[in-house]
């Protein structure tokens, strides 16, 4: 069903916040879990919200709950903007990643706790099935649109999850061999120097 389905990424979602908290030093591997959460929660929003809110803000027990989720969703956007700096090491930076897993937590607790329960009384068990195939096509599809923007992650192509992109150091060498400079310029063999 469609809670299932959402859960699966609110657990990602806690497990990279906690990360995020609690990383210290080294500023590529915060950077790197920043982008990871960046992603989940944008396309966990993107997809939540067409496949869930808005089937519940069609129906007037849904209402304001609806509205209220959005809001929080909105806050979450607010603050990852915030966070979106270069200088992970800023005065404030980790403060503010705090304030966003407070934010992300608190959102995820109320949902579980209070919104899935008036969805489940509001949508009929065959839409719930239908919601939950459309949201994990779309937190996927999502992933893989967010994901586009950055070198240093990528949506793996078994798990639909966001994962780090293979390092620059991983690719072939393009400098300092004779044969990837042939190579380059489309010749076979390096060319022979006197």
């Amino acid at each position: 069903m469609i809670f299932e389905a959402i859960r699966e990424s609110h657990d990602l979602q806690r497990d990279l916040c906690r990360k995020l908290t609690a990383s210290r030093g080294d500023m590529a591997s915060r950077q790197l879990l920043f982008l990871q959460l960046k992603v989940e929660l944008m396309a966990h929003a993107a997809a939540e919200e067409r496949h869930l809110y808005v089937p519940l803000l069609m129906a007037d027990g849904g209402l304001d709950a609806s509205r209220h989720a959005l809001h929080e969703h909105h806050q979450v956007d607010e603050l990852l903007e915030d966070l979106s700096v270069r200088n992970k090491e800023q005065d404030g930076w980790i403060a503010t990643a705090k304030t966003l897993s407070f934010k992300v937590r608190h959102h995820l607790k109320e949902e579980e706790s209070k919104f899935f329960q008036l969805a489940g009384r509001l949508l009929p068990d065959a839409k719930k099935a239908q919601l939950a195939a459309r949201y994990r096509r779309e937190i996927v599809r999502m992933r893989k649109h967010y994901a586009a923007e950055f070198e240093s992650i990528a949506v793996s192509g078994e798990t639909g999850l966001v994962k780090p992109a293979k390092a620059a150091a991983d690719k072939p060498a393009t400098r300092g061999s004779a044969s990837a400079g042939a190579q380059l310029r489309g010749h076979a063999k390096p060319r022979r120097t006197r």
